[in-house]
């Protein structure tokens, strides 16, 4: 188990921890990793697309003209799909592009995104992260103090609306607990900050 250390809001450091090998220090499966970004990418798709087919598009109840002796091709309605109006063949319909992977995947696939974190020195660890108000300005002065870059992700060990709202309003700044940890959230990151809590909550259930 390697050693990180455990800072304070204000930079100075409050102790070390261990971290568990099997979560944050295993060679990352990148192919995982891919799939896992992929399907969170699906199931944020909202699949809301349509078009009308030729029995959802107004008009063409009338056959334009008699089958016979005219000369032109047979039509039966001016709304079939070769007409300037008319319905759309195959065209997209709503549906769902979410889809499901196997739990050790999952597993596998969040225990490769922290590693690769650890790895690359883009993890800090917090002895604890409170605020008594929503204070955005103590929120980025805190960021600033620990020297983060702008696109942050926070994980507390439960839900806290203080720590949420002096949040919310800052860009590339995120917050969610360790319950909601995803790997999509991780890799779009480029510092994790997790608490001390959180961090025994994450081993608890990847370790």
């Amino acid at each position: 188990m390697a050693n990180y250390d455990v800072l304070k809001v204000d930079g100075s450091k409050a102790g070390s921890i261990e971290l568990n090998d099997n979560v944050f220090g295993i060679e990352p499966n990148q192919h995982v990793l891919f799939e896992a970004i992929n399907l969170q990418r699906a199931s944020l798709r909202q699949g809301t697309h349509s078009v009308k087919n030729r029995s959802a598009v107004r008009g063409g109840g009338r056959k334009p003209w008699k089958q016979k002796g005219t000369g032109r091709a047979r039509q039966g309605t001016i709304r079939a799909p070769q007409w300037r109006g008319g319905g759309i063949v195959f065209g997209p319909t709503p549906r769902s592009y979410s889809y499901k992977m196997p739990k050790k995947m999952r597993r596998l696939a969040l225990r490769s995104a922290l590693s690769a974190k650890v790895r690359d020195n883009e993890f800090t660890v917090l002895d604890a992260l409170t605020f008594n108000a929503p204070k955005t300005k103590e929120f980025k002065s805190m960021a600033t103090t620990l020297e983060l870059p702008k696109k942050v992700l926070f994980v507390i060990d439960a839900e806290d609306i203080n720590v949420f709202l002096s949040a919310r309003n800052i860009p590339g700044v995120t917050v969610v607990t360790a319950s909601g940890l995803n790997v999509l959230d991780i890799v779009h990151a480029n510092q994790v900050v997790m608490t001390q809590a959180a961090v025994q909550k994450v081993e608890e259930v990847l370790g």
